[in-house]
């Protein structure tokens, strides 16, 4: 989506139009600042594994999408 800020209709202010290096770019400078903070969420192995799982649930439910994934991945 390397064309956000110039679809029609849209605004070109704000995050959202920015081109995703410079969106990771500063939501990186925000991941680290909220750890040097001590105010940054760490997951436990827990809650990493519960959101796989949930993660893993929601897409297995899109019968279309998983069968795309598996030809693609058969291609390569």
């Amino acid at each position: 989506m390397a064309n956000r800020g110039q679809r029609g209709g849209g605004s070109n202010r704000g995050f959202a139009s920015m081109d995703e290096k410079k969106q990771r770019e500063i939501a990186s400078k925000g991941g680290k600042a909220a750890h040097e903070k001590g105010t940054a969420h760490e997951f436990t192995s827990e809650e990493a594994r519960e959101a796989g799982r949930k993660g893993g649930e929601a897409v297995s439910k899109d019968r279309e999408h998983m069968s795309e994934i598996g030809r693609r991945g058969g291609e390569r």
